[in-house]
């Protein structure tokens, strides 16, 4: 696979033994199973049990997510936390895994997944998040109040089509391919049309994924059915109009690993799904500002050394890649062979509503919601569509393109700042989007030069491809997401600020 890792002196986060951290917010997910996935299985609600059809055909589990309430965690607690986020994910995903491995008995009784998977996963849930509220206390913080309520998950049915239980947030195309907006009009990118039924999509069933792990028929629209959806705000006079262009290649050299550094620092395996880096070859889970600073660029500009990672999308053909029994691959139910992009594109943007200033170096942003499925749009920022129709972005659907139409994924990442923080606890509050209408920072914000990924695809026509995700995630498209790291030499991101400022396009 290409992985570049080294070896570090264990810390107390490492020490833990973690199988799954959230690539954005810990402790949160849903568990789904098809519980008939062959149909040589009886299914008893074919004897007229209507009662239980649902829980036997998907079984879910839905936790709440505890790294959501934690906007203020101290410094000297941000790895323990971290490392306790990481171990409460990985039971999520090791329920999901029993889950799957004993649905006859979750059918023949419906007390199973309470008794023995609900509530010894509350049970531990609950002893993290004490050691979270000690944690915080003993460097100085408050531990919010009514964690101990979020312990419990529960058990619910989801629709057939691999939609969200009933209960959370429905998901729908972007307005402007990222921005939230009036996002939430679909422009035909909800509509199914026959999308599930070309390419062999019907046919298909679980994609190629495990134990029908996703993605379904249900995640695919035909980009022909959707109508033109994008719009961005005007420039106004004080506008920065430039642009900055690094190029970094296309991940040629096959630099892989399942780590994110900015969740679960010193956590192994921490995202649970593979990802493509360009840029930065030092991150892994263990680099610090400093590795990274001393590290190698893929960049054709030495003076970028950040660090640009992404999941990366594997065809579902059933043909193993050499992570099929690696953590991050096959262990986590990441199958297919990944596809190296075809080409990629990292573009620093201005701010229609007025000038940038340039980024704090280790200026830490996540864009989208790695657990988007379970935890509804809000922070969904997934943007899907084809070559010669990018004027049509979907969030929640994989796009069939048509002959001679390329695949492509892009990523508008939040480029408003607080001003004071590189990171954040939840590694969200520190930086914004603007507003979609005006281009406006929030109060209290300053406008940054915006990145802009496209990452483009050469894959076949219809259905048939995926992105990794948490297995719980069922790589449904939406939790698609992009993770940065600033690690421009200072004078040069005083350049990128300069040139957007002055209009001028620069490389």
């Amino acid at each position: 696979m290409g992985r570049t890792s080294r070896k570090r002196r264990s810390s107390l986060a490492t020490r833990m033994t973690v199988a799954s951290a959230a690539l954005l917010l810990g402790g949160g997910g849903l568990v789904a199973v098809n519980v008939y996935a062959s149909a040589h299985e009886e299914n008893p609600a074919q004897r007229g049990d209507g009662a239980q059809q649902q829980q036997q055909q998907v079984a879910t589990i839905d936790c709440p997510d505890v790294g959501n309430g934690l906007s203020d965690v101290p410094d000297a607690a941000r790895s323990e936390v971290d490392g306790e986020l990481a171990t409460m994910d990985s039971q999520i995903t090791e329920s999901y895994q029993r889950l799957a491995a004993s649905r006859d008995a979750a059918a023949r009784d419906p007390a199973f997944v309470q008794n023995s998977i609900l509530q010894p996963l509350k049970e531990r849930r609950s002893t993290l998040i004490d050691r979270i509220g000690l944690e915080i206390s003993r460097a100085g913080g408050t531990a919010p109040q009514g964690m101990k309520d979020l312990a419990a998950c529960t058990a619910r049915s989801a629709g057939t089509d691999g939609s969200p239980p009933a209960g959370s947030a429905a998901p729908s195309a972007p307005a402007d391919g990222g921005q939230q907006g009036d996002g939430g009009q679909q422009g035909g990118g909800g509509q199914q049309g026959d999308g599930g039924q070309q390419g062999g999509g019907g046919q298909q069933g679980d994609g190629g994924q495990q134990n029908g792990n996703g993605p379904d028929a249900s995640d695919f629209v035909d980009i022909n059915s959707v109508q033109p959806n994008v719009r961005t705000p005007r420039n106004q006079r004080a506008a920065s109009r430039g642009t900055f262009t690094t190029k970094c290649g296309r991940n040629e050299n096959g630099k892989f690993n399942p780590d994110n550094v900015i969740v679960a620092p010193g956590v192994s395996n921490g995202a649970h799904h593979m990802h493509d880096y360009v840029g930065n070859q030092a991150n892994d889970a263990f680099a610090s500002d400093d590795d990274l600073a001393n590290g190698d660029t893929s960049c054709r500009n030495q003076g970028d050394k950040s660090t640009y990672y992404w999941p990366v999308l594997r065809l579902q053909n059933g043909k193993d890649e050499n992570d099929a029994q690696a953590d991050g691959g096959g262990k986590d139910q990441n199958v297919g062979e990944i596809q190296t992009p075809a080409s990629v594109t990292l573009k620093f943007v201005g701010n229609p509503a007025g000038k940038v200033v340039a980024m704090p170096r280790f200026l830490r942003i996540i864009t989208g919601d790695a657990k988007a499925f379970t935890n509804g749009d809000a922070n969904a920022n997934a943007s899907w569509s084809c070559t010669g129709f990018e004027d049509r972005q979907l969030k929640d659907k994989y796009p069939i393109c048509p002959e001679g139409s390329k695949v492509v994924r892009s990523f508008k990442f939040q480029s408003c700042w607080d001003g004071r923080n590189t990171d954040s606890a939840n590694h969200r509050t520190h930086v914004a989007f603007a507003d979609p209408a005006s281009g406006a920072c929030p109060q209290g914000f300053q406008a940054i030069p915006q990145l802009q990924q496209r990452i483009v695809y050469d894959v076949p026509p219809g259905p048939g491809f995926a992105v990794d995700s948490f297995p719980e995630q069922l790589h449904k498209p939406v939790t698609d997401h992009g993770d940065f790291i600033n690690v421009f030499d200072d004078g040069l991101m005083k350049r990128v600020a300069s040139c957007i400022n002055r209009g001028q396009r620069c490389t």
